[in-house]
């Protein structure tokens, strides 16, 4: 039984799905009500066991994890004080730090042999190297976002109590990823705002961006269902040799190559991109090396940007909507 926070989340969803397809049950824990998604609806109380909890308290994660004879955890529920605002400072950095610790602990009092923890690509951010970037790559110590800054804090805890505790402690370092299920516009990079705005007859809004669209500028794009297939087999593979994996595609995908994607099903659909590179951007795209998980696991994406536009829109036209 893996145990899967977040796991009614974006991606924790489509991990229980990719779970359940290895053989394997889980319980899935948020700290909503959860109401399980009609992609794994029909296995709830047989192979899929929802529960509702707060990370914050460890007498009841213990108990859950007890209950459910739990052999692994995934942890993909947030352990970043995000959005700025939502707490003080410090309680925020508390919360969150509290809440990964407390994970740990359920895991070593009820003897789980392995837990995962979702990292980020933007930890990379500033490293003296250039894509696809490895595992082992020197990352600076400052972060430009709390989110990565959180995530290194909690890679470099994770390697301390994975070599003091024995417990295994493996961080998946997540690229970007989209999808159903998936927020309809990120300030990171545009593709869902595509997406949503193709299958809706408009025209994206990039306004949000942290950086302008421009149609040659791309990113390390994974979609949802190859990252939770990733995440999945690394948390049941017999034996890992690493403490990090890169869950990724391995590419790099463009704005315009996700333009082209999305007009081979929607031709007239506007686009809104800028063209050639963003002159005030860096010089090379941010892709990962996954030859790490491929070795380990077997892992291998499934779905290029046509694969995965065409899947997105068709879930769009059939009434779904995050």
């Amino acid at each position: 039984m893996i145990l899967i926070t977040g796991g009614l989340g974006f991606i924790g969803t489509h991990t229980a799905r990719a779970v359940l397809d290895l053989g394997e049950s889980c319980v899935l824990v948020q700290r909503r009500a959860p109401v399980a998604p009609s992609t794994i609806a029909d296995e709830v109380g047989q192979r899929v066991f929802l529960e509702q909890a707060d990370l914050m308290d460890l007498p009841q994660l213990r108990d859950i994890a007890k209950r459910h004879k739990v052999t692994g955890i995934v942890h993909l529920a947030g352990s970043v004080p995000w959005p700025p605002g939502a707490d003080e400072p410090v309680d925020g950095a508390r919360k969150a730090l509290n809440s990964l610790l407390n994970v740990y602990q359920a895991a070593m009092d009820v003897g789980v042999e392995r837990v995962g923890v979702a990292s980020t690509i933007g930890v990379y951010g500033g490293a003296a190297a250039d894509p696809p970037y490895r595992e082992d790559v020197a990352l600076p110590m400052t972060a430009g976002h709390a989110i990565p800054g959180f995530k290194k804090i909690g890679e470099l805890m994770a390697d301390y109590l994975a070599g003091t505790t024995g417990l295994q402690i493996v961080s998946y370092r997540i690229g970007g990823i989209w999808g159903p299920l998936g927020r309809a516009s990120s300030v990171f990079f545009g593709a869902a705002q595509m997406v949503h705005a193709a299958a809706g007859g408009t025209a994206p809004d990039f306004s949000g961006l942290y950086r302008p669209a421009h149609c040659d500028d791309g990113i390390d794009l994974c979609y949802v269902k190859d990252c939770a297939r990733g995440i999945a087999l690394l948390q049941l593979a017999g034996q890992l040799n690493h403490r990090t994996y890169n869950v990724a595609s391995g590419r790099s995908t463009t704005y315009g190559e996700l333009a082209d994607a999305i007009r081979k099903v929607i031709p007239d659909a506007q686009t809104g991109l800028l063209a050639g590179r963003d002159p005030g951007g860096p010089a090379h795209d941010t892709y990962l090396d996954i030859t790490r998980i491929r070795q380990d696991t077997g892992y291998q994406p499934s779905f290029d940007a046509e694969r995965a536009v065409a899947d997105y829109i068709g879930w769009l036209r059939a009434g779904n909507e995050r």
